[in-house]
């Protein structure tokens, strides 16, 4: 046992001689860039503790003690947790719509081979060129001919034609679903779409755990679609009901940094408990079979 030890300690004793100092200055610089992307969350969660008089008149690190006073002015002007709801409502449906047809489109511009595949997935490539407010004129028009103004399925049903869900997916497929799977499915009977929800679609779930990460905090965070496609306060999303707490003669800034706070937490969560299956499905994405 003690021979045991002694190599053990002799072989970290070699791997701490291996450390470089670079390596240490690297270490260093990582956690000073750490420090700098959390900072500004910590700000705003602690100035959400604090009344419009301190954040005005000095710079604040510590947490105050008007949480509460903030809280029950926020809920007393809007409905915090109603945008809540409609925000879960919008951006979980939008995300199920982008996951389930952006992959259905990868799958049949990777596996289809019909005259015209290259330059129609090029035109949807083109159209991720186009702003989002311009995109937004054309949306207006048909939700308006649908009937469907002013209602959470205005925001929800365009989450289906979603150009970067099917470039993304595309790259996973075409390096990671081999033409023999589909070959044997068809052998065995099964259809194109139950070749496609039972065996394709299982296969695709490292690439869309991660694309669905990105859809949900999109959706989440989205302001000018909600606020040209909605009209009553009942049906706002968060960020929106948000942008009601500023006053026109005067801003309580602590109450504002609260609603923020409250409508960045979530998307900050789950962020972080998913950013390793983010950075695992884009690096297997990215390698070609």
């Amino acid at each position: 046992m003690s021979q045991v030890k002694t190599e053990t300690i002799q072989q970290e004793k070699k791997i701490a001689k291996k450390v470089k100092p670079s390596h240490i200055i690297i270490h260093i610089l990582l956690i000073l860039l750490a420090l700098i992307c959390i900072v500004p969350f910590y700000i705003m969660i602690v100035y959400g503790t604090h009344t419009n008089a301190d954040i005005a008149s000095k710079f604040i690190i510590l947490p105050g003690q008007a949480l509460a006073d903030n809280y029950q002015y926020m809920t007393e002007n809007i409905n915090i947790w109603r945008g809540f709801l409609n925000s879960f409502i919008i951006a979980g449906c939008s995300t199920a719509l982008t996951l389930y047809f952006g992959a259905l489109n990868a799958y049949g511009f990777a596996k289809y081979k019909f005259r015209g595949n290259k330059v129609l997935f090029w035109f949807v490539l083109a159209t991720m060129m186009v702003p989002q407010q311009l995109g937004l004129v054309g949306t207006f028009r048909i939700m308006y001919m649908l009937n469907l103004l002013d209602t959470h399925l205005a925001l929800i049903l365009p989450a289906a034609a979603n150009a970067f869900a099917v470039f993304f997916v595309k790259q996973f497929i075409d390096g990671t679903i081999p033409n023999e799977v589909i070959e044997s499915a068809r052998v065995d009977g099964a259809g194109e779409f139950k070749t496609f929800n039972r065996i394709i679609l299982p296969m695709l779930a490292p690439a869309l755990a991660a694309l669905g990460i990105f859809a949900f905090i999109g959706s989440w965070n989205n302001f000018i679609g909600p606020l040209v496609l909605l009209f009553s306060n009942e049906k706002y999303p968060l960020p929106l009901l948000v942008q009601l707490l500023q006053g026109y003669y005067g801003t309580n800034y602590g109450v504002q940094y609260l609603g923020v706070a409250l409508s960045v937490l979530p998307i900050i969560i789950v962020f972080a408990i998913f950013s390793k299956r983010i950075i695992g499905s884009v690096a297997i994405g990215a390698v070609k079979g």
